[in-house]
C-alpha cells in the first residue's frame, strides 16, 4: 500500500514521537523513509550584513543535516532512509517534496495548539493537510518538559 513516505522533521525530540509509526508503517510495507528538513530562512531577511546571513544559513543547513541524520540513526535496520535539505516555506517546501518523490503518505507531528497560540503561530501541519496531494497521517505530539526555552522558540518559528 505504501512504498514511500515523508517525515518532514524540525530535528526535536517531539518528531520522534511521529517518526515512530512512520517507522512501523514503512516495515510493515516495506516502504522507503524520505526524512525531510525545511529551512525557514525568511525570519532572518530583515538581517543587513550578508555575511551574517551567510553564518546563518550554514548554521541552519548545518541543522538540517542533524536533523535528517538523526531519523537515519533511530530507523531500525529494516527501514531504508533518504534524507533531504531544502530551504523555502516550510509548507510549500513539504507538498512540494511529496509531489516530487512520490510519497504514498505524509507523515507529520501535531503540537494540537489552539486559540491564540495557533492564531499567532499558525499551523505547518494544517497547511499541508489542506494542500496535500497525498494522505496525511497527523501524530499528536506532546512537548517535551526537557526540552530548553531556546528549543521551543526555535520550533515556534517554523
Amino acid at each position: 500500500m505504501y512504498d514511500s513516505i515523508l517525515v518532514p522533521t524540525d530535528g526535536s525530540r517531539e518528531v520522534e514521537q511521529a517518526l515512530e509509526h512512520a517507522f512501523d508503517l514503512a516495515a510493515t510495507h516495506n516502504a522507503t523513509i524520505h526524512a525531510l528538513y525545511v529551512i525557514n530562512a525568511a525570519g532572518y531577511g530583515g538581517l543587513q550584513m550578508e555575511a551574517a546571513l551567510e553564518g546563518i544559513a550554514t548554521a541552519l543547513h548545518g541543522e538540517g543535516e542533524a536533523a535528517v541524520n538523526r531519523v537515519e540513526q533511530l530507523a531500525p535496520a529494516n527501514v531504508t532512509v533518504e534524507t533531504t535539505v531544502r530551504k523555502g516555506a516550510p509548507s510549500q517546501v513539504i507538498v512540494d517534496e511529496a509531489d516530487t518523490v512520490a510519497c504514498d503518505l505524509v507523515v507529520m507531528g501535531t503540537h494540537g495548539r489552539g486559540g491564540i497560540d495557533r492564531l499567532l503561530l499558525g499551523s505547518v501541519t494544517e497547511r499541508v493537510v489542506r494542500r496535500s496531494p497525498v494522505p496525511v497521517l497527523t501524530v499528536q505530539v506532546e512537548q517535551d518538559d526537557a526540552a530548553d526555552s531556546s528549543e521551543r522558540s526555535r520550533i515556534a518559528l517554523k
